[in-house]
């Protein structure tokens, strides 16, 4: 068993080896989570969360990797959650965090993680809310999730940021893509990466006469910004960062960022029940309840709806 408390206040001093632990646990899906999430829910509330995604090879890790050096240059703590396609065999993130950002390994105000899909789609693990969680309550004061590059079901990270960064490069069709992805609804600012090359002003363009098209804003809406970075060089990396705060203050201001994270609260709540409903019913499975159930389906005397609203009801004691 973990010493759960001291685990946090570990964690709290910044011990890497702290902060490691408490994501295995949250990714290994503990029995001491519980514990381990109810030790942190005072201590959280103070990171912002900036979510990266976009098509694969257009720069997210170099881009991450920019944003990481652009904020410890200004003093702040930073973690990074990385989340890598899993591995048919082990189950495990095929990318290592030191192989994206090495760089960055030995900064001990730097704390990043890779890890895993396992199979969830929408480009985020199902355990990144609770690693964000831990992170914040580390003491990080931004976290940056870089999202598996799927493209098109990549929409879950809106659901997951503070401000959500839509990245796209030239000479990728992306332009044609964004329209496609629905994208256009969950960015907050977009990046047109690796501007040095050709059909960059090009790329811009487009995506400026898409989010025109768009949905129609007010006087005070927020419109997102499109900035030019070559993050390999750290071009443009200072323009984003000023986006990203402008965007921060903009959803301070208008009450946005206490809804957006009430809304991601209530949907890790949504998700933690219809998981534990959904464990339930599996231990269903010739269970004599089901199978009488199905038995009154196949026999005509019950439909499908009215048999599932009476197993819901057993499971739930309504």
């Amino acid at each position: 068993m973990v010493d759960v408390p001291a685990l946090v206040e570990q964690a709290r001093e910044g011990r890497p080896r702290a902060v490691a632990r408490l994501i295995s646990l949250v990714e290994g899906a503990s029995p001491q989570l519980r514990d381990v999430m109810a030790a942190l829910a005072p201590l959280t509330g103070g990171a912002y969360v900036v979510g990266l995604t976009g098509s694969p090879g257009v720069g997210k890790s170099t881009s991450t990797s920019a944003l990481v050096t652009a904020y410890r240059r200004a003093g702040k703590r930073v973690g990074v959650l990385a989340v890598d396609p899993s591995s048919p065999f082990s189950g495990g993130a095929l990318l290592g965090d030191r192989v994206r950002m090495a760089e960055h390994a030995s900064d001990p105000g730097v704390y990043i993680r890779s890890m895993a899909t396992r199979g969830h789609l929408g480009g985020l693990a199902w355990a990144a809310p609770q690693a964000i969680r831990v992170l914040d309550a580390a003491g990080c004061d931004v976290v940056l999730v870089e999202t598996v590059g799927v493209g098109q079901s990549e929409v879950e990270i809106a659901a997951q940021a503070d401000t959500t960064v839509v990245l796209l490069a030239p000479g990728m069709g992306d332009g044609i893509q964004a329209a496609k992805a629905g994208i256009l609804e969950i960015g907050d600012v977009y990046v047109v990466n690796k501007a040095d090359r050709e059909g960059a002003d090009a790329t811009a363009r487009e995506l400026n006469h898409m989010l025109g098209l768009g949905e129609a804003r007010g006087p005070g809406d927020w419109r997102p910004p499109i900035v030019k970075t070559v993050a390999a060089r750290g071009e443009g990396t200072e323009e984003l960062v000023a986006a990203l705060e402008k965007h921060r203050a903009w959803t301070e201001e208008r009450g946005v960022l206490d809804g957006r994270r009430r809304a991601r609260a209530a949907h890790e709540v949504e998700t933690i029940a219809v998981t534990a409903l959904r464990e339930r019913i599996g231990d269903l499975h010739g269970d004599r309840r089901l199978g009488a159930l199905a038995e009154r389906i196949v026999a005509g005397e019950l439909d499908p709806y009215a048999a599932a609203d009476e197993l819901v009801a057993g499971l739930t004691g309504n």
